[in-house]
Order: C-alpha cells, then structure tokens, then sequence
C-alpha cells in the first residue's frame, strides 16, 4: 500500500516513522516533509506545499496513493478531504465542513452551546468595543481567543483588563474577524484523542500538552513545548464520561446535521479537582507535540486502523499500548514563540538516539547532511521509561546533547506527574 502524509512538522515526521513500521505499507510519501522525513529510510519528500490541494490531488490520482493522512489543519480548512474524496481517494480526515470544529472558534463554541457539551461561559465579539466593554463588566481572569487558525498562539489568559483589552486589540484584527471571551477555568489540561469512521469511536491514550514557553507554566502560549502520555489520574470511568458526554454527542450532531466526521477528533479538557470537565477547544487532527508522547508507545498498526476508518470498519477495533510512559521535549530556537533566529547549523542530531529515545524533527532543513534550523520548534526528543522521572531525565539528557546558538526547552515536562509519583 501507497500512503501520503500531509505536512511538515514533528507529527508528521512521527505519523511517516510509525506508518514506515507497518506490513502494509510498501511506500510513504510526506508532501512537503521535513529533514527528519528526509533522513529516514524509505520515506521520500515530496515538494508540494501542505495547502496546495490542487497539486496533492494530482500527485495522489498519478501516484496511485492507497491512503492519505492529513496532518495539520491547515489543509482541512482548505478542503483537502473533500477534494479526495471526490475522485474516490481514501484519506483520512474531516471535511472542510466538519473541521469548522477547529478552524473556527466561534462556530466550535455555538456547537457545543447548542448541543450542550460541558465548555466554559462565553461570548463571541466582532466589535473591540463591546468585547472590551464585556471584559469590563465580567470577573477576571479572562480568556480571549482568536475565532480562526493560529498555529496555537490564538489564546491569552488575562488576568487584569490592561492584559484582556490588549489581547482584544492584537487578535481582533483584518486577519481573524471574530474572537471568543470566555471564563477562566482551574484545573489540569488533559488532550483526549480518539480516531472515528464518524460512528464507531476508538480512543487514543490521554496525554497533556505544555503550552506555555516558561518552566512552571509560566510566560506566553506556544504551539506546544512538550508533552507525556498516559495522564494516569485519568481514570477508565473518567474516560468513558468523557466519551458519553464529549465525544458520541458530538460525532451524533454532526450526523444529524448531515456532516459526518471521519478522523481524529481531539478534545482539549480542563479537569477540575472534582473531576467536573469542560471543552476547551476541539482539534480536527492529533496534537503537536501529543503525537510525538502518543505513537512511540503505540503498538497496534496505525495503519491498519486509519484504513479501517476511512471504510467504516472500525467497529471491534482496538489498541495496544507499550506501559511504559513517554515523555516529548520540544527543542525550540531564540525568539519562539515570537520571531525567531533560523539558519543555525543543528549539532549531534541523531534520529534514533538510543532504543527508547527519538528524535522527531520539526523545523529544521539539510544541506550537505546538516541539519539548518528553519522554524521555531526545531526538534522533539520523545523518551520511554519506566515512570515519568525515568523518562523525563532521558528525554533531558539528550535534550542537551543537541545543540545549535539560541536553543532553548522546558525542563519541567510532566512536573505534575513526576510531583505524583
């Protein structure tokens, strides 16, 4: 079997390195790919950009491509699924429609509002005025969200209204027309990733992402610093709540509304400390960095489960999981999640650093077999071990082995379950 990631990141360097693992798979193309896809055996690059449906559909009809895997959400709110499916493709991946899920906040809210799925309070503005008029008249701290993409980086936790009319001003701009306000929630973030043929369901190991740049959670969102899998405290009676309260009456609406899902649905939790729980956002694709924690634990064949999904097959389906725990870190360049420093020549990378420790590229190029910092999360090292501690000081050993002017990354992911254990 032909397949054809879409994208250019660490998850899609992830999805390429899993699916190369299967017995199915004879081929595996990444369009645009990255110099992590580059370097690996059997995996070939394609010079095709993640939103140029138009080209990617031709490659696909030319190639033969048996299954495509959408990785970013980009190319969903471009209407890749729908274009492949159109000419008989399988892929796997919402429509444009059904993306609206992601791609648009203010659809996402007014959709769980509507069918009363657990989120938070809010109000949606397309006027400064009265969104800073809202955010006078309401308590703090206050959350304000792009309604549109934002690579992660749409959302500003604000604790006074100095911070809250700031945010309204630099995310209701001519770029994103709408924006979320909604009441701040305490808890503990958890991602819940499931894969769905749009009526058969079956769920992902949790994990739980760190967005915020700093050590303790502090300083300005990014697109994720890291992330470990499984969140123990998360309960199987928890999880099956969840999948009764989130996930079956969201995929149910959605048939009813005549826009079926097939794909991975990722719902980002807030769990409080009585286990109460609320949407935060919904993701039309796996997480990055939730993927690079997820698949190195992942023993069933992705595969085999992504084509079940796309034929409505996924009915029995199950998955097996390594017990050990994964901890992610993401490797970032000076400047992120702001403008960063590219150009740097990457020292000592190594794909496979040992046998439980990986190294996904993110934004990185090679020239001459170098590796050349491109983007601002540059490289994930995703580690196994036996508790989070275990793997988290592997994952930081070899966090500093790599090198390059600038380099920066958290060196607290998975505190929380390590303060547990």
């Amino acid at each position: 079997m032909k397949v054809l990631i879409i994208g250019q990141g660490g998850r899609e360097h992830a999805l390429a390195w899993k699916f190369k693992q299967s017995k199915e798979v004879t081929q595996i193309f990444v369009a645009p790919g990255n110099a992590g896809t580059a370097l690996e055996p059997g995996i070939e690059n394609i010079a095709i950009a993640a939103t140029d449906v138009g080209q990617l559909l031709k490659f696909a009809l030319t190639q033969q491509i048996d299954l495509t895997i959408v990785g970013p959400e980009a190319p969903l709110a471009a209407g890749i699924v729908d274009a492949f499916q159109d000419q008989g493709l399988a892929i796997f991946g919402p429509t444009q429609k059904a993306a609206q899920l992601e791609t648009s906040k203010v659809f996402s809210k007014n959709f769980m509002a509507k069918h009363h799925i657990p989120t938070a309070p809010f109000a949606t503005f397309s006027n400064k005025d009265k969104a800073k008029a809202y955010a006078h008249n309401h308590p703090l701290p206050l959350v304000v969200k792009a309604s549109g993409l934002m690579a992660g980086k749409g959302v500003v936790i604000c604790n006074n209204e100095i911070e809250a009319i700031a945010a309204i001003d630099t995310l209701l701009n001519g770029k994103n027309s709408e924006i979320v306000i909604e009441a701040f929630l305490q808890g503990e973030e958890v991602s819940f990733i499931v894969m769905t043929d749009g009526e058969h369901i079956v769920p992902l190991a949790t994990s739980q992402d760190h967005k915020r740049r700093d050590d303790g959670d502090l300083g300005p969102n990014t697109g994720g610093m890291g992330a470990y899998s499984p969140v123990s405290w998360v309960r199987p009676v928890l999880e099956q709540k969840i999948l009764e309260t989130v996930i079956r009456p969201t995929l149910k609406a959605l048939q009813k509304e005549n826009t079926p899902y097939c794909g991975f649905l990722y719902a980002g939790l807030m769990i409080t400390p009585q286990d109460d729980y609320y949407v935060l956002e919904f993701n039309c694709r796996l997480g990055d960095p939730e993927t690079q924690a997820l698949l190195p634990r992942l023993k069933s064949d992705l595969f085999t489960l992504c084509w079940a999904a796309t034929h409505s097959q996924l009915l029995d389906k199950s998955v097996e999981w390594d017990e050990r725990v994964v901890v992610s870190i993401v490797l970032c360049a000076q400047g992120y999640p702001g403008p960063v420093k590219t150009g740097d020549s990457v020292n000592n990378y190594a794909s496979d650093c040992t046998e439980d420790v990986k190294c996904f590229v993110s934004g990185a190029t090679r020239h001459e077999q170098q590796l050349i910092t491109s983007g601002g999360r540059v490289l994930c090292i995703s580690a196994l071990g036996q508790t989070v501690h275990e793997a988290q000081s592997k994952a930081l050993y070899w966090a500093e082995q790599v090198d390059w002017p600038g380099k920066f990354y958290r060196k607290d992911i998975g505190w929380r379950a390590v303060a547990r254990e």
